[in-house]
C-alpha cells in the first residue's frame, strides 16, 4: 500500500525538523501558484478562479499518489492551448463558460484515466514518442503561438480569431484601427519588465508576485479601471463540491484526441523534469509511478471543476530554492489557495487583465529553445529539419494538429533510420588490428575475392530490400567476389520478411558460385535463423565466431575454386546476449 500511495509513506515517515522549511516554501509557492494559475485558466479559455480550484487538487493528488518529493504540478502555459484548441469549438459559438468548464473538467478526467491506466501497465515508455529535437520544434511554435495571443490582451483589446495567423492578422487590425489602450499597454509591459527582469537578474525574487503586487497597488491608485484597462474583478467566494462533469457522449469522443495530446506532453515534460530534478539529489525517476501521479493529479482537478495540469520546472524550482523537503510544501500551498478563497475572495480584484497576459507572456518565452535549435544546426542538419517542421506544424496547423505532427515526426525519423541504415564494407590496416570501415579508413586494403559487409541495423520487412540490392550490387562488381562475408553484429534482429530474403539471396548468390557467409551474429538471432529453417538453405558451416576467423576459413579454402569451409560453428547454442568466441587467438572487429 505504502509503495501504490506514496503520501502514506511520507505521513509515517515524516520528520519534524522539516515542518519549518516547508511551511515557508509552501507559502512562498502560493505567491506564484495564484496568479500564474489565474493566468493559465483564461490561456485555456476559462474563468480564472478554475486555475485556483485545479492548482489546490491537483497538489493535494499529487501529494498522496505523487512519488516525487519536490516536483510540483499545477496549471501550465504549454498545455493552455490545446486545452483552448479542444474544448473551445465543443463549447459553442456563445462561449458558455459553464459548458467550458465541464468540457475541461472531463478532459482532465480523461487525461487522468490515461495516464493512471497506462502507469498501471507499465506504459511509461511512451513519453519517449516524442523526440527532443522535434519537442524543441513544438515548444517553440507553442511559444510563439503564446506569445501572438496574448499580444492584444496584454493591449487592453480582443480578437475574434483563433489559430496563429487569424490572431496575428486581428492584432494587427486592432493596433492599426487605434484599439490599443494605453494605460492597459503600459501596466502590461512595466509587469513584463518586472517579471522577465527579475528572472535574469535576481531570480530568488519571486518577480511574478512583485509584477501583481505593484500592478494592483497602481490600479488602485490610478484607478485604471476608468481608464479602460480590465481588472479581473472579484472571485467567487468558497469551495466547489464534487462533482461529476455533464458532458454528452458524443462530446466525450471528440474530446479523446485532445486528451491523448495533453497526455503525452504532460508526461514527456513531467518525466523529463523529474528526471532533472532527481539527478541533482542522486535519486532515480520511475515513469511509471510519475504516470500515477500526473493521472492522480488530473482525477482530483476534474472532479472539482479543474482542468488538465502538467509539471512546472520554473514552480519546482522555486519550492527547491526555497528549501522544500517533501510534498507537505505542495499541501501548504493547497491550504493556503482555500484559505484565500473561503475568506480573501476580493483579494485580488484589482488585479489588471495586462498583467496576466505578461504572465503568460513571460512563460511563452521560457518555452522557447532558440540555442537548442541552433545547436540542432551545427550538429544535424535532419534533426534541426525535423524541429523546423514540428514549429511549423504547430503554427500554420495549430497545437493538436502540430503534436500529431511533432509524433508522427519522430516515429518517421526512427523508422527513416531502421529503413535506410548506414551500411560499409570493412577492410585491414597495417596500423590497426580488426577490420575497419572503408570510408573511415580509405588506406584499408580489402582481401581479393573477399568482400565483408555490414548492415547497421536489424533486418525486417522494410530495409530488406535495402539489403539485397547492395549485396548484389557487391557481387556484381569487378573483380567478382568468391565469399560476401556479412559482419553481422549490428544485425540484432531478422523477421520472418528478411528471413526469405536471406533464402532467395543465398540462392541467387550460388547460382554464380559465390558463397554468402556471416560472421559474427549474435546467438539470439542464429537461434532464429534456425527455427525459420534457413540453414537448410544456408550452409550451416557458413556461421563464423568472429570476422577474422571467417577471413581465416576464406583464405585456408581449397584453391580449386570449391566452395568446402571449414568447420566454424554447426550448431545453434544456447542464445545469449554476444557473439560466441572465437574458438582461437584473432584480431577484434571494429
Amino acid at each position: 500500500m505504502r509503495a501504490s500511495v506514496p503520501g502514506l509513506d511520507l505521513v509515517r515517515h515524516y520528520r519534524g525538523g522539516y515542518l519549518r522549511a516547508d511551511l515557508v516554501a509552501g507559502l512562498i509557492l502560493t505567491a506564484l501558484l495564484v496568479p500564474q494559475g489565474m493566468a493559465y485558466a483564461e490561456l485555456a479559455g476559462l474563468p480564472p478562479i478554475t486555475g485556483l480550484y485545479t492548482s489546490i487538487m491537483c497538489l493535494l493528488g499529487y501529494a498522496v499518489f505523487g512519488p516525487s518529493r519536490i516536483l510540483v504540478l499545477g496549471p501550465d502555459s504549454s498545455l493552455g492551448p490545446m486545452i483552448a484548441a479542444t474544448i473551445l469549438p465543443l463549447a459553442g459559438a456563445q462561449g458558455d463558460p459553464k459548458r467550458a468548464v465541464a468540457l475541461a473538467s472531463m478532459l482532465a478526467l480523461l487525461v487522468g484515466a490515461a495516464t493512471t491506466v497506462a502507469g498501471l501497465g507499465r506504459l511509461g515508455f511512451v513519453a519517449d514518442l516524442i523526440s527532443k529535437p522535434t519537442m524543441i520544434g513544438y515548444m517553440n511554435g507553442l511559444a510563439l503561438t503564446i506569445l501572438v495571443g496574448q499580444l492584444p490582451k496584454l493591449c487592453g483589446f480582443s480578437v475574434d480569431g483563433s489559430g496563429f495567423l487569424s490572431e496575428l492578422a486581428g492584432f494587427a487590425h486592432g493596433v492599426l484601427g487605434g484599439e490599443v489602450v494605453a494605460a492597459a499597454l503600459i501596466i502590461g509591459l512595466v509587469g513584463l519588465g518586472i517579471i522577465m527582469g527579475l528572472q535574469h537578474w535576481l531570480p530568488r525574487i519571486p518577480g511574478v508576485l512583485v509584477a501583481v503586487v505593484l500592478s494592483i497597488a497602481a490600479a488602485s491608485l490610478f484607478d485604471l479601471a476608468a481608464r479602460g484597462v480590465s481588472l479581473v474583478g472579484k472571485l467567487p467566494s468558497g469551495f466547489p463540491p464534487l462533482t461529476i462533469p455533464k458532458v454528452d457522449l458524443a462530446d466525450v469522443a471528440a474530446l479523446l484526441a485532445g486528451a491523448f495530446g495533453i497526455a503525452l506532453v504532460s508526461l514527456t515534460d513531467t518525466i523529463s523534469t523529474a528526471s532533472s530534478f532527481a539527478a541533482r539529489s542522486g535519486e532515480e525517476v520511475d515513469g511509471n509511478r510519475e504516470m500515477i501521479g500526473i493521472g492522480a493529479a488530473n482525477l482530483a482537478a476534474g472532479l472539482f471543476q479543474g482542468f488538465p495540469v502538467s509539471t512546472s520546472g520554473s514552480r519546482t524550482a522555486v519550492a527547491q530554492t526555497s528549501g522544500a523537503r517533501t510534498q507537505v510544501t505542495g499541501v501548504v500551498g493547497a491550504v493556503t489557495i482555500t484559505v484565500m478563497l473561503l475568506f480573501l475572495p476580493g483579494l485580488l480584484r484589482n488585479l489588471p487583465q495586462p498583467t496576466l497576459a505578461a504572465v503568460v507572456i513571460a512563460a511563452s518565452v521560457s518555452l522557447a529553445d532558440l540555442p537548442g535549435l541552433t545547436s540542432l544546426y551545427r550538429r544535424r542538419r535532419t534533426e534541426f529539419a525535423l524541429s523546423v517542421a514540428a514549429f511549423a506544424g504547430v503554427v500554420l496547423l495549430g497545437v493538436l494538429p502540430g503534436i500529431a505532427i511533432a509524433v508522427a515526426l519522430s516515429i518517421g525519423n526512427v523508422f527513416r533510420r531502421a529503413w535506410w541504415p548506414y551500411h560499409t564494407t570493412l577492410g585491414r590496416t597495417p596500423d590497426l588490428p580488426g577490420y575497419h570501415d572503408v570510408h573511415s579508413y580509405p588506406q584499408a586494403q580489402q582481401i581479393p575475392g573477399c568482400v565483408i559487409f555490414r548492415f547497421d541495423a536489424p533486418l525486417f520487412f522494410a530495409n530488406t530490400r535495402a539489403f539485397r540490392e547492395e549485396v548484389r550490387h557487391l557481387a556484381a562488381s569487378e573483380p567478382r567476389p568468391r565469399w560476401i562475408i556479412i559482419a553481422a553484429e549490428p544485425v540484432t534482429d531478422v523477421d520472418t520478411t528478411a528471413a526469405d530474403m536471406l533464402k532467395d539471396l543465398d540462392q541467387d548468390l550460388n547460382t554464380r558460385d559465390i558463397n554468402l557467409v556471416f560472421a559474427e551474429m549474435k546467438d539470439p538471432v542464429r537461434a532464429k535463423i534456425e527455427r525459420y529453417e534457413l540453414t537448410g538453405t544456408i550452409n550451416p558451416r557458413h556461421f563464423y565466431p568472429t570476422v577474422d576467423a571467417a577471413v581465416q576459413a576464406f583464405l585456408a579454402r581449397p584453391t580449386d575454386g570449391g566452395s568446402t569451409l571449414p568447420t566454424a560453428t554447426s550448431t545453434a547454442p544456447e542464445p545469449t546476449d554476444h557473439p560466441s568466441p572465437s574458438p582461437g587467438p584473432s584480431l577484434s572487429p571494429d
